[in-house]
């Protein structure tokens, strides 16, 4: 493949075509990167904040520009997009505003005689940020920001279908006075991908994606000594248990399975209910989900958009199939509609069990997974039986128990109480097992590719 062309998910039209990079023009662009890198590397973290600040307000400046461009290649949702960009301006934010202190050299203590130690935070060169088509923007943002401040470059491959997000996003970084070359965006392919991962100018690869990706590049980089950052899919649980407040389980349930379409990692997919509340839940679940209005992602009353390409349409399409197939049933939705675009509707299936793609894969769509549990205990175990660990929720009237189920038994990254999210700049997002290794937000992201450099004074 020696170009990309960008389809509109929703209208099947083509959007732009792009030449793809050949490995030498790749290769001068991360070296372009790395010598920008030397410069920025002289600057305080005091001095980097205001280009973050100057970048969130760029986006907020192009706010429409960039939720439509997102839409049109995604076909996530034209509100969504707006939100998007919100959190974008707010993680530059907090990053200029905090990394400074956070980065900050440390005063400790070494030897027998409590002499003086230092540890300073640099930074170590070019990072290589591999990211998906979920959040076009949020996505390379959370990467740049962090790695910015801390005082590294970055080079960005980024998903074919919203390659169009990705190079204006560059273009806004060099209109806010970012350097030129400290940013670079690389059109490849997988193969030019993995040299890049191979070279020695880059210090670290962080990637959002698969656990298939993420297992292949992950073993690239090792192979090379490279530290990687990844983040990968999930089957994330939310629990019902028997005490929960069926109204705020269902509204929260259906919001944080159809957020983004249905494409999110940290979405709300299995929803593991007690057998107490089940008959009330599923019954007031399913009509939620019935209602949701599937069209146009440009009108502000649709509920749900296309998924990102026909690809993406094919593949959830084969995974409720097979489980239905499998035994599964269908309590809404599961049959897609005669229409342009690659529109599949808010569907839930019941009846699951081990060895379905709806209850061990990731479906990244408007696919809801209804399993029964015995009990509360039952539904804890059911939960983390799951191979991948990204988040997770509960719904429960006793906050302080619920508290303590997330902190104590819940096996991953991130956990919701009676409530639903993606992101925050100030808590750290991150996983465990196959949904991957690394945090960023919450400083935590700031400090990944950095020398965390000892210096002993006498």
């Amino acid at each position: 493949m020696s170009t990309i062309t960008t389809i509109n998910p929703a209208t099947e039209q083509p959007i732009e075509t792009y030449e793809l990079m050949s490995e030498a023009e790749a290769t001068r662009r991360l070296e372009a990167s790395h010598e920008a890198f030397l410069e920025w590397r002289k600057l305080s973290h005091q001095e980097r904040a205001p280009y973050l600040t100057r970048i969130a307000q760029k986006l907020r400046d192009n706010a429409d520009e960039l939720a439509e461009l997102m839409t049109r290649e995604t076909g996530k949702l034209l509100k969504d997009g707006h939100t998007e960009i919100k959190i974008c301006a707010a993680i530059l934010d907090y990053t200029a505003k905090n990394g400074p202190e956070m980065l900050a050299d440390e005063e400790r203590t070494h030897g027998t005689k409590g002499q003086r130690g230092v540890v300073s935070y640099q930074p170590i060169g070019v990072i290589y940020s591999i990211q998906p088509w979920n959040f076009p923007l949020y996505q390379p943002i959370r990467v740049l920001a962090a790695n910015l401040m801390a005082g590294n470059g970055c080079v960005l491959k980024h998903a074919s279908i919203c390659t169009g997000s990705g190079l204006r996003l560059r273009e806004l970084c060099i209109e806010a006075g970012l350097p030129e070359d400290l940013f670079q965006v690389v059109l490849i392919d997988h193969d030019t991908s993995d040299k890049l991962i191979e070279h020695p100018k880059v210090r670290g690869v962080t990637m959002t994606g698969s656990d298939g990706a993420g297992r292949h590049i992950g073993s690239v980089a090792a192979k090379a000594l490279k530290k990687t950052v990844l983040e990968l899919g999930s089957n994330d649980a939310y629990l019902v248990l028997e005490d929960a407040d069926i109204e705020t389980a269902v509204k929260f349930s259906a919001m944080g399975r159809l957020y983004n379409n249905g494409e999110t990692c940290v979405s709300a997919k299995r929803f593991i209910v007690t057998d107490k509340v089940y008959d009330a839940f599923v019954e007031a679940f399913v009509a939620q989900m019935k209602s949701v209005t599937m069209g146009d992602p440009m009108d502000e009353d649709t509920d749900l958009g296309p998924l990102s390409s026909q690809d993406q349409f094919d593949t959830v399409k084969s995974q409720v199939d097979e489980s239905v197939e499998k035994g599964a049933s269908i309590l809404c939705g599961g049959e897609a509609p005669d229409r342009t675009g690659a529109y599949y509707p808010a569907t839930v299936l019941g009846d699951l069990k081990p060895g379905m793609p709806a209850h061990d894969d990731e479906i990244f769509g408007p696919v809801a997974s209804i399993i029964r549990a015995r009990d509360d205990e039952h539904a804890m175990q059911l939960a983390n039986e799951s191979r991948y660990g990204l988040g997770g929720g509960i719904f429960s009237r006793d906050e302080g128990r619920a508290l303590k189920l997330a902190r104590d038994h819940f096996d991953t990254g991130m956990v919701r109480i009676n409530s639903f999210g993606a992101a925050d700049p100030n808590m750290p997002f991150g996983g465990v097992k196959d949904s991957g290794y690394g945090r960023e937000h919450g400083g935590f992201g700031m400090k990944e590719f950095v020398n965390a450099k000892a210096i002993f004074l006498p």
